[in-house]
């Protein structure tokens, strides 16, 4: 059975991408950082019937990493992992001339460092992948695109976009994936602007594009969950 890391899997993306994993057949380990929201989204997993293990804590935390690849491990291994967790740098978004200094640094720690950190605990096991080892790290067109107070938050997406390229590199044996969902109706978008009351879809509306990668197994490289989703229309 194929076993998968998702980060950030307590709520929004990470929450409907798991459950969408688990209806293939995966076995998952889940982290986020509320134990009790996490508990509750993998007994939405386990309910389609694979092994799901929760694993709280956060993901800029060395030893919580290493956790993480254990018990992929005691699951029989690691074929993909998802980096999903995100922090905005501040709540809600500000211009770059209010953006606190801690902030970027949050941002950059928990959406370009931990992730680098947990693809170097896990690439043993992803290398050794009979599956093929896999990574998908969720970015934003942030990344891409200068929106007015998305500077931080985009700036550490951008680093996540050229990690994954460069890991795509150094690693031809593995699929590596940047993934720009696009907007989502998640929590983590009303923190960031919670005044924008347009209808954004819900996350669930996305997945598909991951698991069309993951049947498909394209070339490593940057992608959009439109164009995925466009395509199989």
């Amino acid at each position: 059975m194929a076993v998968a890391i998702v980060t950030g899997a307590s709520r929004g993306l990470g929450r409907a991408l798991a459950a969408a994993l688990a209806g293939e057949g995966w076995d998952l380990v889940l982290d986020a950082r509320n134990a009790g929201a996490l508990e509750d989204a993998a007994g939405q997993a386990r309910a389609r019937g694979t092994r799901v293990v929760a694993v709280p804590g956060d993901v800029t935390d060395a030893a919580h990493r290493a956790r993480l690849v254990a018990a992929a491990r005691e699951l029989g291994g690691l074929d993909l992992l998802v980096s999903n967790a995100s922090a905005l740098g501040a709540e809600p978004l500000v211009r770059l001339d209010a953006l606190p200094l801690a902030g970027l640094r949050t941002a950059l720690e928990t959406n370009a460092v931990a992730a680098l950190g947990l693809v170097q605990e896990a690439l043993p096991l992803l290398r050794a992948s009979g599956y093929g080892g896999t990574v998908i790290v969720v970015s934003s067109d942030a990344a891409v695109e200068a929106y007015e107070t998305w500077g931080g938050y985009g700036a550490s997406k951008a680093a996540l976009d050229r990690l994954a390229a460069v890991l795509g590199v150094e690693e031809p044996g593995l699929r590596v994936w940047s993934v720009d969902p696009g907007d989502m109706r998640t929590d983590l978008y009303a923190a960031a602007v919670p005044d924008d009351d347009d209808p954004r879809p819900a996350p669930e509306t996305v997945v598909p594009a991951f698991l069309r990668l993951l049947r498909e197994r394209p070339v490593s490289g940057r992608c959009t969950a439109s164009s995925l989703l466009e395509a199989d229309a």
